[in-house]
């Protein structure tokens, strides 16, 4: 019943706001589509795949009272910042204002640094961390202008911890976690802005599937099972149930993971014991085949 309550709230807050959403196209970023036009927010879907993106506009208004010219459908590659400006300046020309940027895009790591070129290290920064930056630099001032706005950023547990396999993807999200922790510190002077953080545990997506490996080009050999991850509906619903009510951080995960988050934050030195132990059964079962976070629910396989 409580969180019902916290659904309709969620919902109530956030009709008719317009709310930009970057890597729409799939996981997290689709179902935040979905979500959001029950709710009733006007929308902008922004990822690569303008098709896939014109698949979520057609589920979204199949299941909301949107009209079409409320969802914008904007093409952005995250990497070209230098189209960054006129993608912003085409939403407030559509719109007239922006009040909620979600910094979705991305993309993950499957490969041990050992075996892992720089370049992907680069492509990593590149995408996850300066491209957001780029985005949320071209949106704040039309927020700072309007006096209110929310940005959010969906980062990861390893955005605060340590993982075997994710060294790149890590890094960059501890980047975002600093950067945005001090971004909130600047606009003391604008308590209407909110800079918001999502730190999401294994979520079942395609965030695995499209994951870097150790060079640029090569796929993931197999993203193994995805049964044991959290729904992508229900850490959606949290995320907004967390936006709407103003949270600065959120932890969002099912246990074990939930207690790795309570570890690394208020006893690290026990995390640390925790991430050796069960890390080299993370790596044992990524050269398993099996899916990376499925370490901590089955066996490696002996032959």
């Amino acid at each position: 019943m409580l969180e019902y309550s916290f659904c309709w709230m969620s919902e109530k807050k956030l009709k008719g706001q317009v709310v930009w959403v970057t890597g729409a196209s799939s996981g997290i970023g689709e179902e935040l589509a979905y979500q959001l036009a029950q709710c009733g927010s006007r929308l902008i879907l922004s990822a690569r795949r303008e098709d896939e993106l014109q698949r979520v506009k057609r589920q979204c208004l199949g299941r909301s009272d949107l009209q079409d010219e409320d969802i914008l459908v904007l093409p952005l590659d995250l990497l070209d910042r230098t189209s960054h400006e006129e993608k912003t300046k085409t939403v407030i020309q559509h719109f007239g204002r922006i009040d909620v940027l979600i910094n979705n895009g991305g993309r993950s790591q499957r490969s041990l640094c050992t075996e892992t070129s720089v370049d992907v290290y680069q492509a990593l920064m590149e995408l996850n961390f300066l491209g957001t930056v780029s985005i949320t630099k071209q949106v704040l001032p039309y927020m700072t202008q309007q006096g209110s706005g929310i940005i959010v950023t969906v980062s990861s547990i390893v955005g605060i911890a340590g993982a075997p396999l994710s060294t790149g993807y890590s890094a960059s999200k501890h980047a975002l976690q600093g950067f945005f922790n001090s971004l909130r510190s600047e606009l003391t002077d604008f308590p209407n802005i909110l800079i918001s953080t999502v730190l999401p545990g294994p979520v079942q997506s395609q965030i695995v599937h499209n994951a870097f490996t150790e060079e640029l080009n090569k796929p993931v050999s197999s993203a193994g099972s995805q049964e044991h991850k959290m729904p992508t509906s229900r850490c959606v619903r949290l995320m907004l149930v967390g936006i709407s009510n103003k949270i600065k951080e959120m932890w969002i995960a099912q246990q074990p993971f939930l207690l790795f988050f309570y570890a690394w934050q208020y006893t690290p030195t026990i995390a640390w014991m925790a991430t050796n132990l069960l890390g080299r059964k993370r790596v044992q079962n990524f050269k398993a085949g099996l899916d990376a976070d499925s370490a901590y629910f089955t066996k490696p396989k002996t032959s």
